[in-house]
């Protein structure tokens, strides 16, 4: 069997039915992409080491077209590996070495995150202009959510005389269709409490409401990408530097840290499995703390 018709095989009968339709649609992705045109005339038994190493190669440093990231090249390589052991699981081949593979090594990507001053002018834009569906932004800057569990967040899934929370589902696009599943890991179901500052945006939102989404815009739910380009566009407004909206989470657990947040609250807070994750990501962009805590120590000297 070629290896091309067995990743047809693997994608339709045990990626679609296991995986979330997100996750299904990115392996096949990087199937169509990058491994059926390198590795799809290959018969499954003949992928051996070398030939596979040389193929990693080949996306890191290709004779022609640009070359791919090495967190991309990784991903690829983990369906290669995921197609490979599935069908030494079912006898398709004798032996699985595809975990032979010497990955690239990956770069820590930098964490974007909003300056305090950012974030005043920000804040006061929206709290000025009274446009309920920015409110969203201001929710996320003071909860860490992911664009995808803001979107989807319901009012019954926030208690008011608790102030908190609930986190419990996630919203995506795939081709066009709107999609509401789990979030991204079983750590991202958790509740968080907000600041009772934000009370009063919540209560205005609420007495506003035409659906049952905290965020709406005309009676509908808004989209992953209306909502992107509308932060886009507010930063262009304020002038502010071009950020992704991903920025807000970042900026939520650099404040956090700032205050004298706990790094384990913290992962709990952003749905981090670990806490260790959490405090390698954001220890080196505390800048602006930083600086205040060199100037404190400095007045020693003064």
């Amino acid at each position: 069997m070629k290896y091309r018709q067995w990743l047809e095989i693997w994608l339709n009968t045990y990626v679609k039915t296991t995986c979330k339709a997100r996750t299904s649609n990115i392996y096949r992705y990087r199937v169509e992409r990058c491994i059926v045109p390198h590795l799809g005339e290959y018969e499954l038994r003949d992928l051996s080491p070398p030939i596979l190493q040389q193929f990693v190669t080949d996306l890191l440093h290709p004779t022609r077209g640009k070359p791919l990231a090495a967190n991309t090249v990784n991903g690829v390589i983990s369906v290669v590996q995921n197609s490979l052991k599935t069908a030494f699981t079912l006898g398709h081949i004798d032996v699985y070495d595809a975990n032979k593979i010497r990955r690239p090594k990956t770069v820590e990507k930098k964490v974007e995150c909003l300056s305090t001053l950012e974030q005043r002018q920000i804040e006061a834009h929206i709290k000025c202009g009274k446009k309920l569906k920015f409110y969203g932004i201001i929710i996320c800057l003071y909860t860490g959510l992911r664009l995808g569990e803001l979107l989807a967040l319901e009012w019954s899934n926030v208690d008011m005389d608790a102030c908190t929370l609930t986190v419990e589902k996630t919203c995506y696009y795939v081709n066009g269709q709107r999609i509401e599943d789990a979030p991204k890991t079983v750590n991202s179901l958790r509740s968080i409490p907000f600041p009772k500052q934000l009370l009063p945006l919540f209560k205005e939102m609420y007495k506003a409401r035409k659906t049952k989404y905290v965020i709406e815009a005309n009676g509908k739910p808004l989209s992953v990408r209306s909502y992107q380009r509308s932060f886009e566009l507010l930063l262009n407004k304020l002038k502010i530097t071009h950020k992704r909206f991903h920025s807000l989470r970042h900026t939520f657990a650099t404040r956090a840290l700032e205050c004298g947040m706990d790094v384990k609250t913290l992962a709990e807070l952003r749905g981090h499995s670990n806490p260790t994750v959490t405090l390698k990501r954001y220890a080196h962009s505390m800048l602006e703390y930083k600086v205040q805590m060199m100037n404190k120590l400095g007045k020693m000297f003064a």
